[in-house]
């Protein structure tokens, strides 16, 4: 699991435009502190100047000495460029619901030192400074995870984020939380003074949306990565055939994804004694669909997800705030690079992704214990049927969740409403597109964790015949936590444990990390 925020963490140095989603990755996994490169330092610094001379200036700059969204009209006086700036963030902390997960939060600060790294945005180094700080000290802000239409920025969740430096609202440190001002104040820390434009540069952007998609990545590979396996397991299980999973048949179709996921199964079920116990003389012609097109339909996803990737990846490194400060061009210049639709599309491609990886299990696992279809395994994979129930009900379960993870695939991004009085009149919906992508993750480790059960139990009713050595690790692996199922008793608790030996890689950690080294973003 994601590691929670504490102090005297490692540092991790990041180039603004140059950031990998593996370093992302490791920021929010293993919890660590970050600094941007040196060489981002100047381009900050000579942003800055130009904000400053702006504000000092008679000419309109949206941001800089006006009022925001439809209050653009109105010109603000130089001395009070401090209070506007403290004005936009308080009046903008408007977010609700649950609080994001530190881990989350701290990813949300790492993207926004990306961005206003760029050297675009006209924040001082003080600023960059405090965050930098911040995360090495184990100080994060308290942000609702609602409240963001993805566009004009993730107003609110960034101004929650903005007020912990003024030392206003929430924030936590070391363990406990606080108000921030206490906490900044504990880690040795001052709140910060915005000077003209920082408090827009702050709540601008993209970066709300942008971590909650990128957790939501993260999860999902790793979630492809367990389907693989599982998927390798019910094949045995059920006694399937390999050759739909031959090199040729998916090279001449010729997508990526489908390639390595049947690379991957042969790989995994190479030297199965159950596989070779029936590779000549079985009467049956073909198998169901979830057993002979999972390269097709996991292969799918999985270029569905790189697709994502790619796109957060981009916007990782992206100056998202408005106005821009163009150096080279001596302009700053107001655009709409806040608005969130390459994320809100990336949100609904990984859903999507999701919601088919989920689908294909649930089938495998109804396969899996129906005695019509599962090739002599007992009914609902229990030795003494009628008296026991078995795997009943774990496989109406995975069915309740594959129907849930369907809904929650529904596109977010064709969604948009009018806000700030029509200033704003299209938007994203990219925040909440990629928050769901939480919960749809945590349902697919369940759906996988009951199909890790049903065919560990159906691989151990093929005894004495073995299955391949990388299956029977991830068979030993489950049986740590979970015996297996000689008669019925309490099944919530195995439910749970199979969840969370999928969800921390357990499973998979069990085999060679080869095997599976190509499925990563």
């Amino acid at each position: 699991m994601p590691a929670s925020s504490e102090a005297n963490l490692s540092e991790l140095i990041l180039i603004p435009g140059e950031t990998t989603l593996a370093q992302l990755e490791q920021v929010w996994r293993q919890g660590l502190a970050v600094r941007l490169a040196d060489s981002a330092r100047p381009g900050i610094a000579e942003s800055a100047a130009r904000i400053e001379a702006a504000a000092n200036g008679e000419a309109p700059v949206y941001g800089v000495n006006t009022g925001f969204g439809k209050l653009a009209s109105i010109k603000i006086a130089a001395r009070d460029t401090a209070t506007l700036q403290r004005n936009l963030i308080l009046s903008h902390c408007c977010g609700v619901g649950e609080p994001v997960e530190p881990e989350t939060v701290r990813l949300i600060m790492v993207l926004k030192l990306l961005s206003l790294g760029r050297g675009a945005s006209g924040v001082r180094p003080e600023v960059i400074q405090l965050i930098e700080d911040m995360l090495a000290r184990g100080v994060l802000p308290v942000i609702p995870s609602q409240g963001s239409v993805g566009a004009s920025g993730d107003l609110a969740p960034l101004a929650h984020m903005a007020a912990a430096m003024l030392g206003e609202g929430l924030a936590t440190y070391d363990g406990r939380e606080m108000p921030a001002a206490e906490a900044l104040a504990a880690a040795g820390l001052k709140p910060v003074v915005l000077a003209a434009k920082e408090g827009l540069a702050l709540i601008n952007g993209t970066q709300v949306s942008t971590a909650f998609a990128l957790a939501g990545l993260f999860e999902a590979f790793a979630s492809a990565r367990a389907a693989l396996v599982t998927s390798s397991l019910s094949t045995d299980a059920i006694m399937g055939s390999t050759a739909p999973f031959l090199d040729e048949i998916h090279t001449l179709r010729g997508h990526r994804g489908q390639i390595v996921a049947a690379r991957t199964i042969r790989a995994l079920m190479e030297g199965s004694e159950i596989r070779e116990s029936h590779r000549e003389g079985d009467t049956r012609v073909q198998d169901p669909y979830c057993i002979r097109c999972q390269p097709q339909v996991t292969g799918a996803c999985i270029d569905l997800l790189w697709q994502a990737a790619r796109t957060l990846e981009i916007e990782s490194n992206a100056a998202t705030d408005n106005p821009l400060v163009l150096v080279g061009a001596d302009r700053i210049v107001s655009g709409g690079n806040f608005h969130a639709e390459p994320v809100a599309f990336a949100a609904d491609q990984i859903a999507l992704a999701i919601a088919e990886i989920g689908a294909i299990s649930q089938r495998r696992i109804a396969l899996m214990v129906d005695p019509a279809l599962s090739h002599d395994l007992p009914p609902f994979l229990t030795p003494d049927p009628g008296l026991n129930s078995g795997l009943m009900i774990a496989e109406v379960t995975s069915a309740a969740l594959m129907s849930e993870n369907k809904h929650l695939a529904t596109p977010c991004s064709t969604d948009s409403t009018p806000t700030s009085a029509n200033q704003e009149d299209h938007v994203s919906m990219a925040a909440h597109g990629a928050r769901r992508l939480k919960r749809m993750n945590a349902n697919l480790a369940q759906i996988l964790g009951i199909e890790a059960l049903c065919a560990s139990a159906g691989v151990e009713f093929r005894a004495p015949l073995a299955t391949s050595a990388p299956l029977q690790a991830v068979i030993a692996a489950l049986r740590q936590t979970v015996p297996a199922l000689e008669q019925d008793r309490y099944l919530a608790p195995d439910l749970a444990e199979s969840a969370r030996l999928v969800r921390e890689g357990v499973l998979v950690g069990a085999i060679p990390a080869s095997l599976l080294d190509e499925v990563r973003p």
